[in-house]
């Protein structure tokens, strides 16, 4: 289970085969890696599962392999695509996708083993990496802090006060399993993916971004930026985890977030004790070798007002109406949705 959609085993991968299962979506949210917060935001599941489902279409048209099979709806036999599953006037709630292997990650001292990893993981597993891509450098990103504008080839010695448009996409790796997410150099990151190519990794990042901004572009979005994750099965590597969705990646209208982003700005504006505690438990784990970090936050958050709610969920809908070209749910405007957003 994940902290915002389950996750069920209909047949389990082997060391040789992939297996069969399903992500099943919920209204939950989550923020900072807290996973599951106090509230829920009604339709958010339905929004996520169909945008999804429309995006793994997108990457088979072009020829992009992934773990995508399909969507399911309650009542109905068997598997669905998209489309099927909309002409019935209902949106999906549930994935249907390839499963792979997981191995444990095991926690030793201060190191995660990923030796261990691979060697349990043989020849079919989930690569335990996500890799990230970036359009946009909006102020306050992380990129900021770690690198500096000629390392990406801008004419800068600082980085200015207002976001930067990248002419090129920055790809960069991250760790996905480990309890704080953390950049990779390219090295580390090739040593984690195992026999996955790293060269063919950012290859496909490159081609998912290229495929999404393409359809936010034609909804007037900016796509700022997103990740993708992959499996590793039979020589061949396929897009896992879901894309292009307003948790997995930012989108922007008019200058205006369009996307989970929203809901976590919300909360450093209301809710700054919390936020601190989270940074504050975070950098105590990471200085103890602690994994679970959460057991040293001693904030939690609070829930959100109705309005914030509504807000939200109306956002998530217009959005995903505008995405997919179509009048899926029962939302207003994507401007009104916006307007709404703007002065939370």
């Amino acid at each position: 289970m994940t902290s915002v959609k389950d996750f069920r085993i209909d047949e389990p991968a082997t060391t040789a085969d992939l297996g069969r299962g399903a992500f099943v979506f919920t209204d939950d949210y989550s923020v900072f890696d807290w996973g599951k917060m106090p509230n829920q935001i009604p339709e958010k599941g339905a929004t996520l599962c169909t945008m999804g489902a429309f995006n793994f279409q997108l990457l088979e048209e072009n020829h992009i392999p992934t773990h995508y099979e399909g969507v399911r709806l309650p009542g109905h036999e068997g598997t669905l695509d998209l489309g099927e599953a909309l002409s019935t006037g209902t949106a999906p709630e549930e994935m249907v996708i390839s499963l792979t292997q997981v191995p444990d990650l095991p926690f030793e001292g201060r190191s995660y083993d990923y030796d261990a990893y691979h060697a349990d993981a043989g020849e079919n597993y989930l690569i335990p990496l996500e890799i990230v891509f970036r359009n946009r450098v909006p102020v306050g990103s992380s990129l900021r802090s770690r690198t500096d504008p000629a390392d990406h080839g801008l004419d800068s010695e600082a980085w200015p006060d207002e976001p930067v448009d990248l002419d090129r996409p920055i790809v960069e790796f991250s760790t996905k399993y480990e309890e704080q997410d953390r950049y990779l150099d390219r090295e580390e990151a090739d040593r984690i993916a195992g026999v996955a190519d790293i060269d063919q990794l950012e290859e496909l990042a490159r081609a998912v971004n290229h495929i999404v901004t393409r359809q936010a572009q034609e909804a007037d979005l900016v796509h700022e930026d997103g990740k993708i994750e992959c499996l590793y099965h039979d020589g061949q590597i396929r897009i896992a985890d879901v894309v292009g969705t307003f948790d997995e990646n930012r989108f922007s209208y008019d200058g205006q977030q369009v996307s989970k982003e929203v809901v976590r700005q919300y909360h450093k504006r209301t809710q700054p004790e919390w936020v601190a505690a989270v940074g504050e438990a975070k950098e105590r784990a990471s200085e103890e070798g602690v994994a679970d970090w959460k057991s040293l936050c001693e904030v939690s958050p609070q829930p959100l007002d109705r309005s914030v709610i509504d807000a939200m969920r109306d956002l998530y809908c217009a959005g995903t109406n505008a995405y997919v070209d179509g009048a899926v749910f029962d939302a207003p405007s994507l401007d009104a949705a916006v307007d709404a957003v703007r002065d939370l």
